[in-house]
């Protein structure tokens, strides 16, 4: 066996690229597996956006490299975005660089700003993938409270009270996944005033502002934040187009310009067709929005039934693509019951812990299921409960 580097040692096959193998494995025709674990929009992108990849692809021009920053076209779509939805004015030529998909764009700026041995600041609760990009660019991964009785807010003044010298970078995510808090905008200036103080660079993350959302906004609308500050986003949620892989970096052209050089020795350039496809998807209308966010509002109550039925904690005004809920108390732990229900009902939800040790009582729903699945989900629930409390019985009697 050929002996592996060192920096996957520390790293494990990504969470759902094991689990979803066995969840798959438990599928079977006349009872299949409900799957509510992974956010993967199961709805169409808009139908300008298919043809304007259609008739890209049909053109001979079409299949060639393209440039690195993407077309300009594609740059001052989402400048236009960016000045619509954020009020966040950016020079398309320089201060946008396109990506293939936003989780390339964590592993891009960490190999353009962390040095092996940099300390970098993850939440916890938080997406798994900046502590696995950290540790395979060699950092020192540092993580930062976000509290369930602030509504998931950061503890700010924890980190007010740290040594943050030694760190490079701090990731973001708001609206946050997985608990679908949206910060206040006094928490992120903080941040930023400890940014400047230190030297550190703050990236947030920000593909679900537009999902259920009433208030989408831009850490790079925060005065003063040119110096420290990045912001990815993504179509991937927003406009239903994951497995299409486009989105962006947005920041001060120096920051663009570290990333770019990374980005242009990994790829060779997005399909035109997808970057004409983006450009019609950047364009939707808020009717389009609206539409979509009246289909997540009533997944969302489903959910909602499904976690009641469970018995399950959870804030009505959480935002973003997935429901966060406290299993209950009885629980010891949340993994074993996650598989009690799923080879039970054949219903997958997300464990919370695999988020971080703040969300090891805790369990996502994606609402990245159909209506009538979500029914069927809850029917199964309510199925497996009684057949549990006869079980329950029948032990008591004997």
């Amino acid at each position: 066996m050929i002996k592996t580097a060192k920096r996957i040692a520390q790293v494990e096959e990504y969470y759902f690229s094991k689990k979803l193998q066995e969840v798959r494995s438990l599928d079977s025709p006349d009872f299949p597996v409900i799957n509510l674990g992974i956010g993967s929009p199961d709805l169409m992108p808009g139908e300008e956006t298919i043809a304007a990849l259609s008739k890209t692809a049909s053109q001979s021009t079409s299949h060639g490299y393209q440039n690195y920053k993407g077309v300009p076209a594609l740059r001052q779509a989402i400048a236009d975005f960016s000045k619509r939805i954020y009020g966040v004015d950016l020079n398309h030529n320089d201060e946008i660089l396109p990506l293939m998909g936003s989780k390339e764009g964590i592993m891009h700026i960490s190999m353009a700003f962390v040095d092996e041995g940099d300390r970098v600041l993850i939440p916890d609760p938080g997406y798994p993938t900046y502590a696995s990009v950290s540790k395979l660019v060699g950092a020192n991964i540092e993580t930062y409270k976000l509290r369930a009785d602030r509504g998931w807010q950061v503890d700010i003044e924890d980190l007010e009270s740290r040594d943050l010298s030694q760190v490079k970078i701090m990731w973001l995510n708001s609206p946050h996944m997985p608990t679908g808090s949206v910060m206040d905008k006094i928490i992120m200036e903080r941040i930023i005033s400890l940014a400047k103080k230190n030297k550190f660079l703050v990236v947030n993350d920000n593909p679900y502002s537009l999902i259920l959302n009433n208030r989408p906004e831009s850490l790079l609308s925060i005065e003063g934040v040119e110096d420290v500050a990045l912001e990815l986003n993504s179509l991937s949620k927003s406009h239903n187009m994951a497995g299409w892989r486009v989105g962006w970096v947005a920041g001060k052209k120096e920051l663009i310009d570290a990333v770019l050089k990374v980005k242009s020795n990994m790829d060779s350039g997005m399909f035109l067709g997808l970057q004409n496809a983006a450009v019609e998807a950047l364009g939707q209308t808020k009717q389009w929005f609206d539409n979509l966010n009246a289909t997540y509002k009533k997944r969302r109550k489903l959910a909602f039934e499904i976690l009641d039925e469970l018995e399950c904690v959870y804030d009505e005004n959480q935002v973003g693509l997935f429901v966060w809920a406290k299993a209950p108390e009885h629980v010891r732990s949340v993994e074993k019951w996650i598989d009690e229900i799923l080879y039970g009902s054949k219903v997958f939800i997300t464990p919370g812990f695999i988020f971080g040790d703040a969300g090891k009582e805790f369990v996502r729903i994606s609402l990245c299921a159909n209506e009538d699945n979500l029914r069927k989900a809850k029917e199964r629930i309510e199925k497996l409960k009684i057949e549990g409390k006869s079980k329950q019985r029948m032990k008591a009697a004997s």
